[in-house]
């Protein structure tokens, strides 16, 4: 690969990321300042999930069908900028609905379709994958812990101006990307139902969306779970970040992990790792020595899964079908996964009480790796 596309393919992950560490810890903070309940405040930020359901398919289908996935990712980078905006003219319920409707709409769709981008322009060297992802890591851990420490001293509508600027950088780091040459396999002709029906890709779905389903407490509720037990919002940062580093890690090492261990085994690990990880934030969380190695624990839970689970995708969705098929991940496991987990843990939250909900979210992790290692055939794995 060309020094060059490395770096605006690296570049594109960075700001994509930052504003996925500026967002998804902070945000629910933002809604509880304006005092939503915290159903209101689950259906909010569910929505992200929501939108995965149907629109990474969907664009995914399009970029495929016209062949110019990159001009897709623009012109989604462009509308999520312009549907965000919105936040700045009102702050009812009605209102930040619709607007996140909006941008989790195009926001969605855009990293399946530069996952495929990516693996096309390196063709059979994934190994290199992690070299790439791992700058998204980087500005996730500069966003979630400069934020921390800003929120600690400003108003939380800081929030809402460094979210622009990362949809901004966003949006021109788009405009320096181009298509990577699509090669044809000897299995382009099959359908694409064919190959969802197949018993391992079957397997994969079901890991996914359990996997994402036992993170809907985590990325709703956990940091208002950690302010409420008297962590502050720099604490909060440091340990969003926390995680992110442990994760480079992983990227960073997954080839040697691939190698000795293979994805089957990888992908029942780091489902493991999950249920043990939200069993201790669920019931630990005011040792803070405990909470700090359950982060840790983030190099499994999104980490090593989320490298298996593109690796996979990219195996069993062969040219034509590289958008549709990493589509479909996300829309099966960020989507529908993370929907059912957020809606239930927004349920669960008040009813049940976070310490249950977390425990609930690993069992949900556990029954993932059992029907994984079922379903999936142990060769070539």
């Amino acid at each position: 690969m060309h020094k060059s596309l490395y770096w605006r393919l690296s570049g594109f992950y960075l700001a994509y990321f930052g504003f996925v560490g500026a967002f998804t810890p902070f945000w629910s903070l933002y809604l509880k300042s304006l005092a939503f309940s915290a159903f209101q405040i689950a259906i909010l930020m569910s929505l992200f999930q929501v939108a995965r359901i149907f629109s990474p398919s969907l664009w995914g289908w399009l970029a495929d069908h016209l062949g110019h996935r990159v001009r897709i990712i623009q012109w989604l980078a462009g509308l999520s900028l312009l549907a965000y905006a919105g936040v700045f003219f009102g702050t009812s319920f009605a209102w930040l609905f619709a607007v996140m409707l909006a941008l989790s709409f195009f926001w969605s769709a855009s990293l399946p379709l530069i996952e495929a981008v990516t693996l096309g322009h390196l063709g059979d060297r994934f190994d290199r994958y992690g070299r790439i992802r791992l700058w998204g890591s980087i500005g996730f851990i500069a966003a979630v812990i400069g934020l921390g420490y800003l929120l600690d001293f400003s108003d939380i509508r800081a929030l809402l101006w460094v979210v622009l600027g990362l949809l901004v950088g966003v949006f021109l780091f788009s405009l320096k990307l181009n298509d990577p040459a699509v090669l044809r396999h000897h299995d382009d002709a099959g359908s694409l139902w064919a190959i969802i029906r197949r018993r391992e890709v079957v397997a994969l779905m079901v890991a996914c969306f359990t996997m994402s389903a036992a993170h809907g407490v985590y990325y709703t509720f956990y940091s208002i779970y950690l302010v409420a037990h008297g962590y502050s919002a720099t604490h909060v940062g440091w340990l969003w970040g926390l995680g992110v580093v442990c994760e480079i890690l992983i990227f960073l090492g997954m080839p040697r992990l691939t190698a000795m261990f293979g994805l089957r085994r990888i992908m029942m690990g780091s489902l493991v790792l999950a249920f043990v990880r939200f069993s201790v934030i669920g019931w630990a969380v005011d040792n803070w020595v405990l909470i700090l190695l359950a982060q840790t624990l983030h190099a499994a839970t999104f980490g090593s899964y989320h490298a298996a689970a593109v690796a996979l995708t990219h195996q069993y969705f062969k040219g034509r079908h590289q958008s549709k098929g990493q589509g479909l991940y996300t829309s099966v496991s960020y989507g529908m996964g993370g929907t059912a987990g957020a809606i239930a843990s927004g349920y669960a939250w008040d009813t049940l009480g976070p310490s249950w909900t977390f425990t609930l979210s690993a069992s949900c992790a556990m029954l993932g790796c059992l029907l994984f290692a079922w379903l999936m055939p142990k060769k070539n794995h």
